[in-house]
């Protein structure tokens, strides 16, 4: 499914009968041949925008997966880069495919999950790409709490935002369609395998972030377009602790 090499439909559903961990252990060999995967024009203009912002010491990448964020960091930090994902299984795969280089920021990979942070005062930049939808609302402030403490003073917590679909467009229904099987699966089925896409609204985030402690700011991301309103597409979520 999605290139020759990606996962088979019998075995995306056997990930998604899994839990969200055990799922993408599951997933993780073919993780990268699927749409899952952060594309590269999103890592570009996120590491564009930051730029300005940095250089950077010390980088984590929350939720890693198999490491795409972990490009963005290693043009932005001069130090050492940190990945942290749940999943042994992308681990893996991420450590397989960001080796360390003597020409390059040090790289380390660490199995936590990112609601126990084992990080404190730590690192100047934190990224994260696509993983949000793996929280529940409620877990959200949980969940930033522990990027705040990992961050020292004046770090930078950074991620994309894309814009809402316009409602009743085939985005909208598709979207909705797929949370609302996400939230039958969940009710019916045992352990839960927790992805939903309409969870991550930027207002609450952006409320979030702020009883946290951060101070937030929004950066649109032009190279990714516009909407028919004039909008971006995607803008760029800034926080700083």
């Amino acid at each position: 499914m999605f290139t020759p090499k990606g996962p088979t439909l019998r075995e995306l559903a056997v990930q998604a009968l899994s839990s969200t961990e055990h799922g993408y252990d599951l997933l993780a060999p073919r993780f990268d041949e699927t749409p899952f995967r952060t594309p590269d024009r999103v890592l570009d203009a996120v590491t564009d925008a930051l730029r300005p912002h940095g250089p950077f010491r010390a980088g984590l990448d929350v939720c890693c997966g198999t490491g795409a964020g972990v490009r963005v960091l290693r043009e932005l930090c001069r130090s050492t880069v940190t990945g942290v994902d749940f999943s042994a299984g992308m681990l893996t795969e991420a450590r397989a495919a960001h080796p360390g280089t003597a020409a390059g920021p040090d790289r380390h990979w660490v199995r936590a999950d990112a609601r126990a942070l084992p990080f404190r005062d730590t690192f100047d930049l934190a990224v994260s790409f696509g993983a949000f939808g793996h929280f529940l609302p409620r877990e959200r402030p949980v969940l930033f709490r522990q990027v705040y403490a990992s961050l020292r003073p004046g770090g930078l917590f950074a991620f994309p935002v894309a814009a809402p679909p316009p409602v009743g467009s085939t985005a909208y229904w598709a979207l909705w369609g797929f949370d609302a099987a996400m939230r039958v699966r969940n009710l019916l089925w045992r352990p839960r395998f927790i992805m939903y896409y309409r969870t991550f609204r930027l207002a609450d985030v952006l409320d979030d972030l702020a009883r946290t402690g951060f101070t937030t700011g929004l950066t649109p991301l032009p190279a990714l377009g516009t909407r028919a309103d004039g909008t971006p597409r995607c803008r760029l979520v800034v926080a700083r602790r």
